[in-house]
């Protein structure tokens, strides 16, 4: 579904990624962890062309994105969907407009139609009638909920996630981990996720990337990650501060 190939970035002086290949497949869950500041948000831009890399390929089925412009961008962005970190709700909207904006702005759907499609995706990811909050009512968690209504109301064949469960507590974490997993049945889409939770990535993952130093090291599975004896992935598995692995600036 996605490539990505001998892909290079740097901000001034600072080379965030550098030369880094992977492969997404279609219909899993790719989750690329790594430590914070290593540039994980800085890959999943690419994705879907907020950042242009230096050099090198980002492949959506085969068509190279860095070497579109504006219209043909547009296009491929449509088959994604994006859940920010921090939600990135409007808060001068309430939860109804925030959702249903992107239907507003990439559809002519009649207001009857917007609204039952908005229903729908709240319900599905566990917000029924919650359409006239307002986001300053909204729990972290919630907003999280709404953040993925929002994202998958056009019904993208992808969707990407930056870091879903930051800032939420253990229990809410685990909801939105099985929100991801359900979300993902049920719609049968291509899901891409960056984190640093270890425990959540391990459960809803079918592939697990490890970034480091501007590179994939290590590509597989829960068990190929914790059979794995190279002492930077037990490092970041075990979460020590002793090791190889040197601290992200």
């Amino acid at each position: 579904m996605l490539e990505i190939k001998n892909l290079s970035k740097s901000f001034g002086k600072q080379k965030v990624l550098d030369g880094l290949n992977l492969i997404c497949k279609k219909h899993e869950t790719t989750v690329i962890i790594g430590r914070s500041g290593e540039g994980k948000s800085v890959l999943l831009k690419h994705f879907i062309g907020l950042l242009r890399p230096d050099s090198g390929s980002v492949l959506v089925e085969g068509t190279d994105i860095t070497k579109l412009h504006d219209k043909g961008l547009k296009k491929i962005r449509a088959r994604f969907g994006y859940l920010f970190q921090d939600s990135a709700l409007f808060d001068f909207f309430n939860v109804y407009e925030n959702v249903s904006f992107p239907l507003r702005e990439h559809t002519s759907l009649t207001e009857p139609q917007i609204r039952e499609i908005v229903k729908t995706k709240l319900e599905l990811v566990g917000l029924p009638n919650v359409e006239n909050k307002k986001v300053h009512e909204l729990s972290g968690g919630m907003r999280k909920r709404v953040g993925l209504a929002r994202a998958i109301v056009l019904d993208p064949e992808i969707i990407l996630y930056d870091e879903p469960t930051t800032g939420l507590d253990p229990v809410m974490t685990d909801a939105i981990g099985e929100l991801i997993q359900k979300t993902q049945k049920e719609l049968n889409i291509t899901t891409i996720l960056i984190s640093h939770d270890i425990s959540s990535t391990f459960k809803i993952a079918d592939k697990i990337a490890l970034l480091y130093e501007g590179k994939i090291i290590l590509e597989g599975n829960k068990e190929e990650f914790t059979a794995n004896t190279n002492p930077i992935v037990r490092q970041f598995l075990e979460g020590t501060c002793h090791g190889p692995m040197r601290m992200a600036l």
